[in-house]
């Protein structure tokens, strides 16, 4: 539950602008699509993701490291950390299983299966969008739990496009026709109040002490 007082407090410092940004933004995020990450070996590959999950309104990017651990750059991210919701999970089994109790259905992206095209996508169904490893793409386990299967149209010789290309190219799609359907794909009112407090904390400097003097006068 989201302390309003507190929120109406920080609010108090970001100018009319920051606070009329915040909400157009978050007027045009989603929940109904998410992404995840499976090993992405090159992290910039993650961070570019991120940074499109950002720009298109996917508010929930998730990231599995079960091989390898490493961080966000955030010279490819561009701040988009501050604005999009990071999920970490430890094995690809967890991830799954907790975006089908979320009540998503898992869409593995790739080339080389009888796999739905991108244009032909039905954008009703809540949907969790699978990218794999730059080399080897999804493990065995998303492709045999996977509910449907997704892929690009090419006609050219290369079978296969970066991953960052590739979720660049269907989250715009996506997302872009999600929002002319009838869909009602807004964030709810609780979860907007939830990230205008986010981000006001990820934008204030000196939160951490903001914060602790706060309900220490309370």
């Amino acid at each position: 539950m989201v302390d309003l007082e507190y929120l109406a407090f920080l609010e108090e410092m970001l100018t009319e602008n920051r606070k009329e940004r915040f909400l157009n933004v978050l007027q045009n995020r989603t929940n109904h699509f998410t992404v995840a990450v499976e090993d992405v070996f090159q992290f910039h590959n993650t961070s570019a993701v991120m940074r499109s999950c950002e720009v298109f309104g996917i508010q929930e990017l998730n990231v599995v490291e079960q091989r390898f651990g490493k961080n966000i750059d955030k010279e490819i991210a561009m701040g988009a950390q501050k604005w999009v919701d990071i999920n970490k999970f430890e094995t690809i089994d967890n991830c799954m299983a907790t975006l089908k109790q979320k009540g998503y259905q898992i869409i593995a992206t790739t080339p080389h299966n009888d796999s739905c095209l991108l244009h032909e996508f039905d954008v009703t169904k809540k949907s969790a969008f699978f990218f794999g490893t730059e080399k080897e793409g999804l493990s065995d386990d998303v492709m045999q739990q996977a509910d449907g299967f997704l892929k690009i149209p090419m006609v050219g010789f290369s079978e296969s496009l970066n991953i960052s290309v590739s979720a660049a190219i269907i989250i715009q799609d996506l997302t872009n026709r999600l929002r002319q359907s009838e869909v009602n794909w807004h964030l709810s009112d609780d979860e907007i109040v939830e990230k205008r407090l986010l981000w006001a904390k990820n934008t204030i400097k000196d939160i951490k002490r903001i914060e602790a003097r706060y309900y220490s006068d309370q």
